[in-house]
C-alpha cells in the first residue's frame, strides 16, 4: 500500500488521471489524499468529480475556495459571473449527487498515528491540533447541517481576519473557512492578510507566510497544503509540503508518495 498526496487538480482530469497511471496507483490498495479545488479552470471538473467520489474511502479529500464557490453558485448564493467550465458543470443530470457529497466534505484530513494533516490552504499557526480538528469539525457540521445557505450566505469576506473565541457563530464560520482554504500571509500576531499573493520575498516585511510563523504543530506533524500555486520555488519548511504547483495555468501537477518522499510530476500544456 501506498499513500499519495496530490495538489490541486481544477478540472484537469486528463492530467490527473495520467498521473496516476504514471505512479501506478491501485484503487483498492493505494490511498490518495486531495488538497481541494477539485473544479474550476480546468475543462473537466465533472470527470474529476465523478472519479474521484468513485475511489470512495481510498481518496482523501479537502474542501478547496473554489469548491466552496461552486456550493454557492449551485444553491444561487453567488450571483456574479460564472466561467464557463462551471456553467457546463451545472448542466449535468447527476449534479445533485455530486453536489451533496461535495458539502458533507471535510476541510482537514488527519492521521495522528502518522502524524499527518492536511488543508486547502494550509494550518493557522496559533491552533493546536486539538483546536485544528475541533473548529474544522464546527465548520463542516455547519455546512452539512440543515441551516448550511445561512452559512454559504456570510462566507465570503476577509474579516474578521483575526481569531477570538469570543466571536459570534457567523463570524467564527468565516474566519475557519478563510484560514483552512484561502490563508496565504499573516502578521506575526495571527492576523491574516489576503490581499498579497506573490511569491516570497516581497516588499512588505510585515507580512510572513503562514508556514514560516512558529506554529504549535512543528515538529510533530507533517501539513499538506494547496493554494499557493505562485509559490513556485519557494522554499518550506523540512516538513510542511506545498503540493499546488499550477496545473490550471498550465505548468504541472504534482504527486508525493509518502512511503519514500518521492515527487512525480506531468507536465499540463492544456493552456498553451
Amino acid at each position: 500500500m501506498s499513500t499519495y498526496f496530490i495538489g490541486d487538480i481544477h478540472g484537469c482530469y486528463d492530467q490527473f488521471y495520467s498521473l496516476l497511471e504514471k505512479v501506478k496507483f491501485n484503487s483498492v490498495k493505494d490511498e490518495i489524499w486531495i488538497t481541494g479545488d477539485l473544479v474550476g479552470r480546468g475543462p473537466k471538473s465533472l470527470e474529476v468529480l465523478k472519479f474521484i467520489f468513485s475511489l470512495k474511502n481510498k481518496a482523501k479529500l479537502v474542501l478547496g475556495n473554489h469548491d466552496l464557490n461552486l456550493l454557492s453558485i449551485y444553491f444561487n448564493v453567488e450571483k456574479k459571473s460564472i466561467e464557463k467550465e462551471i456553467s457546463e458543470l451545472l448542466n449535468c443530470s447527476d449534479l445533485s449527487f455530486l453536489i451533496n457529497k461535495l458539502k458533507n466534505t471535510p476541510l482537514i484530513q488527519y492521521d495522528l498515528n502518522k502524524k499527518l494533516v492536511m488543508s486547502h490552504a494550509g494550518i493557522f499557526p496559533k491552533w493546536t491540533m486539538k483546536e485544528v480538528i475541533k473548529y474544522s469539525k464546527e465548520a463542516q457540521n455547519r455546512l452539512s447541517g440543515k441551516n448550511f445557505l445561512k452559512y454559504l450566505k456570510c462566507m465570503k469576506g476577509d474579516f474578521p481576519n483575526i481569531w477570538s473565541s469570543n466571536l459570534n457563530k457567523y463570524d467564527r464560520f468565516r474566519f475557519i473557512i478563510n484560514s483552512f482554504t484561502r490563508m496565504r500571509y499573516c502578521h506575526l500576531n495571527g492576523e491574516l492578510d489576503f490581499n498579497y499573493k506573490d511569491t516570497p520575498p516581497h516588499f512588505n516585511k510585515n507580512l510572513i507566510p503562514w508556514f514560516l510563523i512558529k506554529n504549535k504543530l512543528k515538529p510533530n506533524y507533517s501539513i499538506f497544503f494547496g493554494h499557493w500555486s505562485s509559490l513556485r520555488n519557494t522554499t518550506t519548511p523540512e516538513n510542511i509540503f506545498s503540493l499546488d504547483t499550477g496545473c490550471c495555468w498550465g505548468r504541472k501537477l504534482t504527486i508525493l508518495r509518502w512511503e519514500d518522499k518521492r515527487f512525480f510530476t506531468i507536465k499540463c500544456n492544456l493552456f498553451k
